[in-house]
């Protein structure tokens, strides 16, 4: 049975875009209905398309805000793990069954495109799709047996030429492209046993970590222009990438990794960040938040709770 992830009593939901500076940070979207996450920014730069309730959402930019169903048939439930085409007409899908979809992103009938060939029996996480949208780089995880380690690997847009690229210690997640495609961003605990940042070569050469530290770094994303990289900070001593937990948005020169910003501090986790968020133009990201109601005042993005306090769920 499928549990799908919703909001908490007291919980809002709240859409963001913030520049890379962290000063220009707007609101976009409200709402006490629908637990919405991992927000892509369309080709246009019009809209975002975000993922609730196992469906796909679009969120005009432009006109109103405005959420829209986005109707995509033959897929099962959808979780939050969904990236664009190349082509900036076609989306890719991660769905509860653990298969990868194709889809048109203004909605239409999907066509699967993974079929678990032997020996690739896989739990597929979708991540990154090559600039030139020949390949696809996914989080797998074995179907069994149970406790199986992710690791990152890449498989053509057709669903076969399966590459595994990590193979633990510790489990690998989060897997990008970099803008050129000469480099794959991920999460790993290879290094310390904990979540850190690194990167790869496609065919597996030339490991680096990126990040250093007690915090638990997930999801890093490359803006267009391959300047800047964002990712998710949690806690020391993160187990997993969990909801309902405060986080931070660190931003990072792409040729400087010691000196990541902070440009937010939310409580969200599960969600916030998971999928490539940069806008087109690079100018901003987004981001999604899930504030929770203090006696008198709801939390939003960017504050920071009160000492020896913890937010009312």
């Amino acid at each position: 049975m499928t549990n799908l992830r919703t909001l908490l009593p007291g919980q809002a939901c709240q859409v963001w875009t913030i520049d890379p500076a962290g000063k220009d940070r707007i609101k976009r979207f409200e709402t006490l209905q629908y637990r919405l996450e991992a927000p892509n920014w369309l080709a246009s730069g019009e809209a975002l398309v975000l993922n609730a309730d196992g469906r796909l959402w679009r969120l005009s930019l432009s006109a109103g805000p405005r959420l829209e169903p986005v109707e995509i048939t033959g897929v099962p439930l959808l979780n939050n793990d969904h990236v664009l085409d190349a082509d900036g007409e076609h989306i890719y899908l991660s769905a509860y069954d653990r298969q990868l979809y194709r889809a048109p992103v203004q909605g239409g009938a999907a066509a699967l495109i993974t079929r678990n060939p032997a020996p690739h029996r896989l739990r597929h996480y979708l991540h990154g799709v090559h600039p030139s949208g020949g390949r696809l780089a996914f989080t797998g995880i074995p179907w069994t047996p149970e406790g199986a380690q992710a690791d990152v690997y890449t498989m053509s847009a057709g669903g076969d030429d399966y590459r595994r690229l990590t193979s633990g210690p510790g489990a690998s997640d989060g897997c990008e492209y970099s803008p050129g495609g000469d480099w794959i961003y991920f999460n790993t605990e290879l290094f310390d046993g904990h979540a850190q940042i690194a990167r790869i070569r496609p065919d597996g050469s030339d490991l680096e970590q990126l990040t250093s530290g007690d915090l638990v770094n997930w999801f890093p994303h490359i803006s267009p222009d391959g300047r800047w990289a964002v990712y998710l900070a949690f806690p020391p001593g993160t187990r997993g990438h969990p909801s309902n937990v405060w986080v931070e948005l660190k931003v990072v020169a792409l040729d400087d990794w010691s000196a990541a910003t902070t440009v937010a501090r939310v409580f969200g986790g599960q969600g916030t960040l998971n999928t490539p968020s940069w806008a087109p133009n690079s100018s901003s990201f987004a981001f999604v938040s899930y504030p929770a109601a203090w006696p008198g005042s709801v939390l939003s993005a960017g504050d920071v709770p009160p000492a020896g306090r913890a937010p009312r769920l």
